[in-house]
């Protein structure tokens, strides 16, 4: 009778440490095994044996992983101070290497984000910062996937998120682009006038060559002043045609004068 209980024990025990052996490995992972400190072959996506004691188990995610930077405190290269955030993303293309390699692959791929973030934006400009962010963006990633290629890890993309100045640098940077508009804004009217003045420059010699024309420009404005009945219009008239009629009524002046004299 002791005989059974050993052996149902024995294969109650032996069931046990079956069933905690039993690991499951989903498809967007990878196991890494090993066996009293050696490793061994990687585990693909399915069922597999770890048995306690004797196998250890690190599971590598193979997603694509989100990593935010906190914000750090730049002094870009014209002196000004800056706090810059951005994001990473990357993931794990050789899981071995990325276990053996570095003790802590997200955090050592964080701290070197951080530092390449202040090297890099400390050598630029507050404009290129502001306006030339893909560039920089490019150039963050190609520097910090250089470093962490080693580790089998892919840097695919990052992405500056904020840049905060100072919020006198702010007011200083609207009146420089307030005054720009301006400056623009007054080129483009004085363009309006030159090209108004040629334009009325043109139509007054072609109205020389012709003074019926001028007259007949003067009798449509009257129509279009005409069509409202309740305004005044003063109507100019030119020296040109003045002057003849007044030439004439001075004789007739002087006449009537004489006249009036005793």
């Amino acid at each position: 009778m002791s005989v059974l209980i050993m052996v149902g024990s024995l294969i109650l025990v032996v069931l046990v440490l079956l069933i905690a052996s039993i690991r499951v490995i989903p498809e967007y992972e990878r196991g890494i095994a090993f066996r009293f400190g050696h490793i061994r072959p990687m585990l693909n996506p399915g069922v597999h044996l770890i048995f306690p004691f004797i196998d250890s188990l690190q599971r590598v995610d193979l997603r694509v992983i989100t990593l935010t930077i906190p914000p750090q405190e730049i002094i870009t290269k014209d002196n000004v101070p800056a706090r810059v955030n951005a994001v990473v993303l990357f993931n794990v293309t050789d899981p071995l290497r990325a276990v053996l390699e570095v003790e802590n692959y997200a955090v050592a791929t964080s701290q070197i984000s951080q530092t390449t973030l202040r090297s890099l934006l400390g050598r630029a400009e507050l404009d290129d910062l502001l306006a030339h962010r893909d560039d920089l963006n490019s150039d963050l990633q190609s520097i910090i996937n250089a470093r962490t290629e080693g580790w089998g890890i892919d840097v695919s993309v990052v992405e500056i998120k904020d840049v905060e100045i100072p919020e006198a640098m702010q007011r200083a940077m609207s009146r420089e682009a307030e005054a720009e508009r301006e400056r623009r804004a007054k080129i483009i009217s004085a363009r309006g006038e030159l090209e108004s003045s040629a334009e009325l420059k043109a139509a007054a010699d072609t109205l020389s060559q012709s003074p019926a024309s001028l007259q007949l420009r003067y009798l449509q404005t009257l129509l279009e002043l005409g069509a409202d009945q309740n305004s005044t219009v003063v109507f100019p008239l030119p020296v040109d045609v003045m002057g003849p009629l007044m030439n004439g009524i001075k004789p007739v002046v002087e006449a009537f004068a004489d006249k009036k004299e005793p």
